[in-house]
């Protein structure tokens, strides 16, 4: 049977021979939209369809999150806010388990996905291929909740400064990571070092795979995400006085939340109903790092600064770029389901 990464990058390049076929009705604009989607009002996103025959509305919501660390905390941790989804809009609302960034963006993009969090740095990817509209990021009344890129080594490691790293296996964590191989790429030049120049760069999958990697020396350092080195830290999954931070960037926006553009209007009306009116039980602000309701945000605006990152990378949220994606992807989970056979035979 094939594996669920490799049926992803299949899926992925059968939807991009038939997405020409598809084409949204008059479009006076669709700014760097995929070519099933309208822009008229030029907010970044993509609009309502203006034919009321293609909104959907599903007897049964699906909702997932970013495919970051263990996948079964955050079905757990998203529990109530399902039920509380299901009150407001009537409806039975599942969760659908997703192994990679390319899954998610491919889900919500064939319609088998209606709500969803995605990471940051693959929002783009969501947003322009995949039709979903942002509406809100974790936060407390006072604001969104953000994280920092940080640049992590062992505290018992000879590296103290960014440019120590020269000469260094660095861990990225995936392609289309914002704080774990984008914001590296575009920011770390202007502090004197250049990723695949001045370091040999090796992709972990994960930022908590970097993270222990650094641990265990499979990677003298890596870039990843403050909130997810803070949620092991308190986890006790690692202890912080086994690492060494020498780097930590300004504040970026945390996973986005949103909906599939073409539901039905009166249910995208209770959709952001319940994501205004939820508020997080102490579990979920435990797990979430504090944050205790979703604050509004737009794409537009909050995701300006990513978007500003991927285009000084050279990185484009288009069809192409999905597709390395998902080729990177399923390269990696072949690399692991390997690296396991060879452990086991051994």
């Amino acid at each position: 049977m094939p594996n669920k990464l490799l049926t992803g990058l299949l899926l992925t390049s059968s939807l991009f021979l038939g997405a020409s076929a598809v084409q949204a009705e008059d479009c006076k604009y669709r700014g760097v939209l995929d070519d099933k989607f309208c822009d008229d009002n030029y907010d970044l996103v993509a609009d309502t369809p203006k034919d009321p025959s293609k909104w959907r509305d599903p007897s049964t919501l699906v909702f997932t999150y970013t495919p970051v660390e263990d996948p079964a905390v955050y079905k757990d941790a998203f529990s109530d806010f399902q039920k509380y989804l299901s009150d407001v809009t009537g409806k039975k609302v599942v969760y659908y388990t997703v192994h990679s960034n390319a899954a998610e963006v491919e889900a919500i993009r064939s319609g088998r996905l209606h709500i969803a969090g995605f990471s940051t740095g693959p929002t783009g990817y969501a947003v322009n291929l995949g039709g979903l509209v942002p509406i809100a990021v974790k936060g407390t009344a006072d604001g969104f909740q953000g994280y920092n890129l940080i640049t992590i080594a062992r505290s018992d490691s000879d590296i103290y400064k960014m440019s120590d790293l020269k000469g260094r296996v660095v861990a990225h964590t995936s392609a289309s990571s914002n704080s774990g191989n984008l914001a590296p790429r575009a920011i770390f030049p202007a502090l004197g070092i250049t990723p695949d120049q001045d370091y040999k760069v090796k992709y972990s999958g994960k930022h908590d795979q970097s993270i222990m990697g650094v641990l265990s020396g499979d990677y003298e350092a890596a870039p990843v995400a403050s909130d997810v080195f803070k949620r092991m830290v308190a986890a006790e999954r690692i202890d912080a006085d086994d690492f060494r931070i020498i780097y930590t960037s300004p504040r970026f926006p945390t996973s986005s939340f949103g909906y599939a553009h073409d539901l039905k209007p009166e249910l995208v009306a209770k959709i952001k109903k319940a994501f205004t009116e939820f508020r997080f039980p102490a579990d979920m602000q435990e797990t979430f790092g504090g944050a205790d309701r979703f604050y509004p945000v737009t794409y537009k605006v909050d995701w300006q600064v990513i978007r500003d990152i991927a285009h000084a990378s050279g990185t484009a949220y288009t069809k192409t770029g999905l597709k390395r994606l998902a080729e990177a992807d399923a390269a990696k989970a072949a690399k692991k389901r390997a690296a396991a056979a060879a452990k086991n035979n051994g």
